[in-house]
């Protein structure tokens, strides 16, 4: 019965074409776009220290990909995506995004996880009138024309998040570290400003250090010196692995030390292991554990993919937005044209979203809820806040710019 209707189906392409806009009427702008085919970009670091955070991010959107195909694509278009590497270099993300929109004429790209990458890319989207969909959660302060953010800002993570961990244990005193580059410093820098004005706390210390950063000795001193309430680390990449276990080996442990970051998802546990950090708490707004039926529809299908052992991290499932945000704008526009699916987007609602239900707003950045878990050994995280409500988005927040 099988091999029966799949001739059938093949020797009916009218019915399949005759949904299918014409080229001319849904490409004005010379994209990468046939009768049957859309040519996106992907551009990730899967190489270098930033890997081990932006390989669940590939795997996200190609999954995300497949499904509409299997779908049919695009207004009746297949996606075929040209992946670069961005190496976790900041000149080679801007030499591949400017490939992408002039030489390959791509239709969009989904792509960076730094904002050091997102800056050094920027200026090129803007110039070549590109669209790009970012996935990572950042400091906030931007907003482009040409971007979409699919994490969260400033707001909906860094603030909301400082408020619980006060609030829960009673936190006055905050030592702050990051990755030395532009992500961490301003996100610390707005994390200053909320502990002194708004909480009323203390820094009584902040350090950085370089991206691929291995001997964290000196740091775990200072920590262990100054006794803080709260640990605040936003380090990125590789460097976590070492940071977590030296964390361990010095006895700095969830029993004696409260930590919170805002860079430690499922991805990074992979490699740290969550015996490294049990106990710890990460601020995001999704977690492969959240119980819901759109998550657990992604988490299957994933691990399907995958494999049994893959995991999911919040940029995992941010990424995989991306794509269906794109088809949802570009349906909507009845076109490709940048400027056309860019106009079409504010007030999408994507119901489906694994993290529960997400709204695109006028800013180009995402209502979404904040949450906290509480790292297991297993790596995964027990859920232990949940703000009520979807967050409407702020990326420049008054009195943190």
């Amino acid at each position: 019965m099988t091999m029966a209707a799949v001739p059938m189906i093949a020797a009916m392409p009218g019915l399949v074409r005759a949904q299918t806009p014409a080229t001319a009427t849904v490409n004005t702008t010379k994209l990468a776009i046939t009768d049957t085919e859309v040519t996106v970009g992907q551009l990730h670091s899967a190489t270098g220290t930033m890997a081990i955070s932006e390989t669940g991010s590939i795997q996200a959107e190609q999954l995300a990909i497949d499904q509409i195909n299997a779908m049919g694509g695009v207004l009746g278009r297949k996606i075929k995506v040209i992946q670069e590497d961005g190496a976790s270099d900041w000149p080679t993300f801007a030499e591949k995004a400017r490939k992408l929109l002039v030489s390959d004429r791509v239709a969009t790209v989904f792509g960076c996880w730094t904002s050091a990458s997102r800056k050094a890319v920027l200026p090129v989207f803007e110039k070549e009138n590109g669209l790009l969909y970012y996935p990572t959660f950042y400091e906030g302060l931007e907003q482009s024309k040409n971007v979409f953010y699919t994490g969260q800002e400033a707001t909906q993570q860094i603030l909301s998040g400082l408020d619980w961990i006060q609030k829960e244990k009673k936190a006055q005193t905050f030592f702050l570290i990051g990755s030395d580059y532009i992500w961490p410093r301003t996100s610390n820098k707005i994390a200053r400003k909320h502990i002194e004005n708004v909480l009323k706390g203390k820094v009584v210390g902040e350090e950085y250090y370089p991206l691929g950063h291995t001997q964290f000795g000196s740091l775990i001193n200072k920590i262990k010196l100054n006794k803080p309430d709260v640990v605040y680390a936003i380090i990125v990449g590789g460097s976590n692995v070492s940071f977590y276990k030296q964390l361990k080996a010095a006895g700095i442990t969830a029993d004696k030390q409260t930590v919170l970051t805002i860079s430690v998802t499922e991805d990074e546990l992979l490699g740290i292991g969550g015996e490294n950090c049990e106990g710890f708490f990460s601020c995001m707004k999704y977690f492969q554990s959240l119980d819901n039926p759109n998550n657990k529809k992604f988490v299957e299908a994933f691990k399907a993919k995958y494999g049994p052992k893959s995991v999911i991290g919040d940029v995992t499932q941010a990424a995989y937005l991306g794509p269906w945000l794109w088809k949802m704008a570009v349906e909507k526009a009845g076109s490709f044209d940048v400027d056309k699916v860019v106009a079409a987007s504010p007030g999408l609602e994507l119901k489906t979203a694994p993290e529960g239900y997400v709204k695109v707003d006028a800013n180009h950045h995402l209502w979404s809820k904040t949450r906290v878990g509480k790292i297991r050994r297993d790596g995964q995280f027990d859920v232990v806040y949940e703000t009520a409500e979807l967050i409407k988005p702020d990326p420049f927040p008054k009195g943190y710019q």
